[in-house]
C-alpha cells in the first residue's frame, strides 16, 4: 500500500480507503432505501480487519449509513486503533414524521458529532464532513461555525464537504474562495468525470481530495451480467436499470477490457488506477463488504502511462458522457 498526504493536513492516508456505506446494512427512511441491502456484521468486521492488514488506514462512513450502524461497527473494530483514520459525515437525520430531514444548524451538528464520537468510540474525528450541504447552508454560516467550534474544542481534527454528484462546482468554489475547510469528497470515476476541473484549484488551496463511487456502484468492476437485478432493500434497485447495466458492459468490453489486458489487471484495478492517476487525489474509497473485496481492491493497481490515462479521460467526451446523461436522469 502506498500513502499520500491529505492536502495541507498532517494526515497520511492510504491510496485505497474503505468506503463503509454498505456495511451499515439495509435502512429505509420514509419509504426511501438508503442502504445496500442486508449485511452480515461478522463479514463486515472481517472486512475491516482485513483492510487494516492490507495497509488501508482511511475509513469513510456517515452517521446516516445504516442510521448509525456503520459507525458502530467501525467503533467496535478500530475505535481504539490510533493508526486508523476515520472520516464521517453529518447533516441528515430522521424527522419526527419519519422522513429524511436536512439539518445544518449549529446546535444539531455539535449534538450529532457527540453521538458519532460515542458510536465510533473515539475522542476525536479525523475528518468531519458536511454530508449534503448546499450553497444556501454554507452561506447561512451556521454549519461553518459549528465545524470551526468542533475543531477548536478538539472534537474533530479537520473538516470538509461532500460535494454534489452532478454539480460539484458551486459549493466547492464557495469554500475555496472563502478559505474554509481542509478537503472535499467528490464523485470521480471513468463514467463521471465532472469534478476533474476542480482537482487542480482544490489542490492549489491545500485541500485533500477523497474520490468516492470509483466503481459507480459496482458497474465498473465488471462483475455484473446484463440480467443483474437488485433486492428492493438495495438503493441500486432503482438506480441501476437494465439499460444502464447493458450499455456499461458494452463500453467496457469495447474500450476498457483490451487496455486492462495490456496491464495484466482486471476492470476494478483499471478503474481505481485511473483515479489514482490524478496526483491531486488523496485517497479512493471503494465500497467494501468482505475480505475478498479488500484483496481485489488492493492487489490489482497499476501505474498507467500518461497516454493511456488520457485515453480513458477522452472516453468521457464520447460514450461515457452519453451514459452519464442517462444515469443523471435516472437519479
Amino acid at each position: 500500500m502506498e500513502y499520500r498526504t491529505f492536502g495541507n493536513t498532517s494526515l497520511e492516508v492510504s491510496e485505497i480507503g474503505f468506503g463503509a456505506w454498505a456495511i451499515g446494512g439495509a435502512a429505509n427512511v420514509g419509504g426511501v432505501e438508503i442502504g445496500w441491502g442486508s449485511s452480515d456484521d461478522a463479514e463486515s468486521k472481517a472486512a475491516v480487519l482485513s483492510a487494516l492488514d492490507a495497509g488501508i488506514n482511511f475509513f469513510d462512513t456517515a452517521d446516516f449509513y445504516g442510521l448509525g450502524h456503520s459507525e458502530t461497527l467501525l467503533g467496535t473494530c478500530i475505535g481504539k486503533n490510533k493508526e486508523a483514520l476515520i472520516a464521517t459525515k453529518v447533516g441528515q437525520k430522521v424527522s419526527i414524521e419519519g422522513t429524511i430531514q436536512i439539518d445544518y444548524s449549529k446546535d444539531y451538528i455539535i449534538e450529532a458529532c457527540e453521538a458519532s464520537l460515542k458510536r465510533l468510540q473515539r475522542e476525536t474525528i479525523d475528518f468531519y464532513q458536511l454530508h449534503v450541504a448546499r450553497l444556501a447552508h454554507l452561506q447561512d454560516g451556521a454549519c461553518i461555525e459549528a465545524m470551526e467550534q468542533l475543531k477548536k474544542d478538539g472534537k474533530i481534527r479537520y473538516w470538509g464537504l461532500s460535494l454534489n454528484t452532478f454539480a460539484p462546482g458551486t459549493e466547492a468554489n464557495f469554500l475555496l474562495e472563502g478559505g474554509f475547510g481542509s478537503g472535499f469528497q467528490l464523485v470521480l470515476n471513468m463514467i463521471n468525470q465532472i469534478a476533474v476541473p476542480l482537482l487542480e484549484p482544490a489542490a492549489a488551496k491545500g485541500m485533500g481530495i477523497i474520490a468516492r463511487m470509483p466503481l459507480q456502484f459496482g458497474l465498473l468492476s465488471g462483475k455484473y451480467k446484463p440480467d443483474a437485478r437488485f433486492d428492493e432493500s438495495d438503493h441500486r434497485h432503482k438506480r441501476l436499470t437494465p439499460v444502464i447495466i447493458e450499455r456499461t458492459i458494452d463500453i467496457l468490453r469495447a474500450d476498457v477490457v483490451p487496455l486492462a489486458k495490456q496491464y495484466n489487471t482486471n476492470l476494478a484495478g483499471m478503474a481505481l488506477s485511473f483515479i489514482l492517476g490524478f496526483p491531486q487525489v488523496s485517497t479512493v474509497i471503494p465500497g467494501i463488504r468482505n475480505p475478498d473485496q479488500v484483496h481485489k481492491n488492493t492487489s490489482s493497481l497499476v501505474k498507467l502511462s500518461a497516454n493511456d490515462h488520457q485515453y480513458l479521460r477522452d472516453l468521457f467526451d464520447g460514450k461515457w458522457k452519453v451514459l452519464l446523461d442517462i444515469i443523471q436522469k435516472q437519479g
